[in-house]
């Protein structure tokens, strides 16, 4: 198996985005190499504890309505083409996502991380959900098969904080400064939500041997 790292935020459409296309490819190509592994990077790491009203969060990022409008018309047309829903109108709050990772983390334990990630992305885009409340944490966990009050009991807690914050600091210093970013094998990063077909490509040149191109 050869390791794919994936660094991404469960608040990122193009995270969301990338998984859907990457979920494609795999599909097509069932005897694929890849052990896939989430990673965290906070897209923003100073986020009040309690998050901020999407639409002001929004708009102070792309300055102002017309800017955030713009900025998501490239979204909702990737969307679309990779056959993702997103509600975005549902969304009312942008979270802290320390604790979204520290659940991913804690699900990468017992080998259900991929199934959380699509959780928390479905939680968030579809059902327009508050992922930075512990209770929703729980209910995601609870419906991929963790179990919701241990959950709890280690979000009241400040357990693996510090490990999330110290990797998320680890990606920044390796060069990462946006999301999604994949790692293949360790040593060739693949930057961006890619269309399926790149990765059936980099799927094919790892059976024949060759490296990777993104």
């Amino acid at each position: 198996m050869i390791q794919l790292d994936i660094f991404s935020d469960p608040i990122c459409p193009w995270c969301y985005i990338g998984k859907a296309y990457l979920d494609r490819a795999l599909e097509a190509n069932p005897d694929h190499p890849f052990q896939v592994r989430w990673l965290p990077f906070m897209l923003n790491p100073e986020m009040p504890a309690a998050g901020m009203d999407r639409r002001a969060y929004l708009e102070g990022k792309f300055g102002g309505q017309k800017g955030a409008v713009q900025a998501y018309l490239p979204v909702e047309e990737h969307a679309a083409k990779a056959g993702v829903t997103m509600h975005l109108d549902r969304i009312e709050m942008t979270p802290n996502t320390i604790d979204a990772h520290r659940l991913i983390h804690w699900a990468g334990i017992e080998g259900r991380q991929t199934p959380i990630v699509a959780g928390l992305f479905r939680a968030y885009f579809v059902e327009g959900r508050d992922i930075g409340d512990a209770e929703v944490l729980a209910d995601v966990a609870d419906s991929h098969g963790m179990d919701a009050s241990l959950v709890l009991r280690l979000l009241a807690s400040e357990e693996d904080r510090r490990e999330i914050v110290e990797r998320d600091a680890a990606a920044r210093g390796m060069g990462i400064n946006s999301v999604p970013t994949f790692i293949v094998a360790g040593q060739h990063a693949v930057p961006g939500a890619q269309p399926p077909e790149l990765w059936s490509r980099v799927i094919e040149e790892l059976r024949t041997g060759a490296a990777p191109e993104a």
